[in-house]
């Protein structure tokens, strides 16, 4: 019958469940390991949110909303511009995200910090909280952000859903809700406000617009827990419930996922860190393609074909064939090879308008092919290069860089840093600011991170 509750025992309280923790948890005794990656995870974040601030959908972002902000609460990294506090979350986010070369979160592709962080430190700068408080928040709320999205992976995602937005704005919520003190019931209202306000869709990648998710979930995780905070009420059981989150955004859920565990193991000290600016299902063959062409030192007119075998995933989120901007690059692991090749890098110059455009990587383009072959793994691909003189060059990726078995070390982050900030900030700045994150749980102002990546 339409509209009939299903039969059968009512769920776990997992709203519930979920807000006791976020609101009571002894967080102060995280494990070395979480707070180690936590640090690594603020440090990548920052400087993501600096390298992309004049990219063209923030700056896009800010002349929409600037005449429309309230008080300039907060500042923007890598601007002059001041916001008010949700308006400063949304464009930081946006910010972070756009380069496509911020964490992940393999299990899920969940991006953690940019809706958790853009969010807090916003909020830091307005009212001062202390580094350990900060990020003591920043790991309970990714934490949070990655358990909802492991109840739901992969189905949710498959359904269209960019699980960074519809996720991340509970984890934005329950780290606001943490700063100001929510009770259990507060803090169950603001899940519950968070619920209904999932976004982000997967046929925005490659516009503006997939970076607009991270910053609107923590925009509207920070709005939800500012409204608990009020007593705005919301369903104590919008997670589990019968015509909730968990029914309306999935096939499938698993509400073991998110409270099994709480507090004895941690999804935020399983966080990676991209050392390519795409979609990270590219990142192996990307990988292929720099040892390879160090190795053999191939030049393009050498290259007659290019086979990969690659993960279902890629050819799903990376099959764009001929993109025409550098936003769809990003999404183009046949871009993204082909300029690995031509270049030998990665970053964030592989990936724009020029680059996309450029003859010659073009033309190496149009040489890749790709086939899905379900025995590769998500951080493998089989790269097989046929030469103009007959010879095949091959490489087979068992864990790309970036990967948890192939991680990134501090001195590979703070060379990103470096790169990513360099040309907006000076270098005193850049200096300072990279102290401020490695220095983070000993700050007694977290707001200062905030304001030593604005510009000048």
């Amino acid at each position: 019958m339409p509209g009939a509750a299903p039969k059968g025992p009512p769920p776990e309280p997992v709203t519930r469940i979920l807000a006791a923790y976020a609101a009571t948890a002894p967080v102060e005794q995280l494990p070395a390991n979480v707070r180690k990656e936590a640090t690594r995870t603020l440090l990548n974040w920052v400087g993501c949110a600096v390298g992309g601030s004049q990219q063209g959908a923030p700056t896009r972002a800010v002349a929409a909303l600037k005449a429309f902000s309230g008080p300039a609460q907060a500042s923007l990294f890598g601007r002059r511009e001041r916001l008010d506090v949700l308006n400063a979350a949304l464009i930081n986010g946006i910010s972070s995200h756009v380069l496509d070369y911020d964490d992940t979160h393999l299990k899920t592709i969940i991006h953690p910090a940019g809706p958790v962080a853009s969010a807090l430190t916003a909020f830091a700068e307005y009212r001062p909280v202390s580094g350990a408080e900060f990020m003591n928040a920043l790991v309970l709320g990714c934490e949070i952000e990655c358990r909802m999205g492991n109840s739901v992976f992969p189905e949710h995602y498959a359904m269209g859903w960019h699980i960074t937005g519809t996720t991340g704005v509970f984890g934005a919520a329950a780290a606001i809700g943490r700063l100001l003190k929510l009770d259990e019931r507060q803090m169950t209202w603001a899940l519950g406000i968070a619920a209904s306000q999932p976004v982000g869709l997967k046929v925005q990648f490659g516009s503006d617009t997939k970076s607009f998710h991270p910053g609107k979930a923590a925009q509207n995780g920070l709005l939800a827990a500012l409204l608990a905070q009020q007593g705005y009420t919301a369903s104590e059981v919008a997670i589990e419930g019968f015509d909730g989150w968990g029914q309306a955004a999935s096939s499938r859920h698993d509400w073991r996922e998110v409270t099994q565990g709480l507090g004895q193991r941690y999804e935020a000290a399983l966080n990676t860190y991209k050392p390519f600016a795409c979609g990270i299902v590219a990142h192996p063959a990307i990988d292929a393609a720099i040892q390879l062409r160090e190795a053999n030192q191939l030049q393009p007119a050498q290259i007659k074909a290019v086979a990969l075998k690659v993960h279902p995933l890629v050819l799903n989120l990376m099959g764009k064939t001929e993109p025409g901007i550098g936003l769809e690059g990003k999404f183009s692991v046949f871009h993204a090879v082909a300029a690995a090749l031509v270049t030998g890098r990665g970053g964030e110059q592989a990936f724009t308008d020029k680059a996309v455009a450029d003859p010659t990587i073009v033309s190496v383009r149009q040489r890749v092919t790709a086939v899905i072959d379900p025995a590769i793994k998500a951080d493998q691909v089989d790269m097989t290069i046929l030469l103009t003189d007959g010879r095949t060059v091959h490489q087979f990726i068992e864990h790309a860089v970036g990967s948890q078995d192939h991680p990134m070390s501090d001195r590979q982050l703070e060379d990103k840093f470096a790169g990513l900030t360099e040309d907006i900030l000076p270098a005193s700045r850049t200096r300072r600011l990279k102290e401020l994150c490695w220095d983070v749980w000993s700050l007694k102002d977290a707001g200062d991170i905030l304001r030593a990546g604005a510009a000048l």
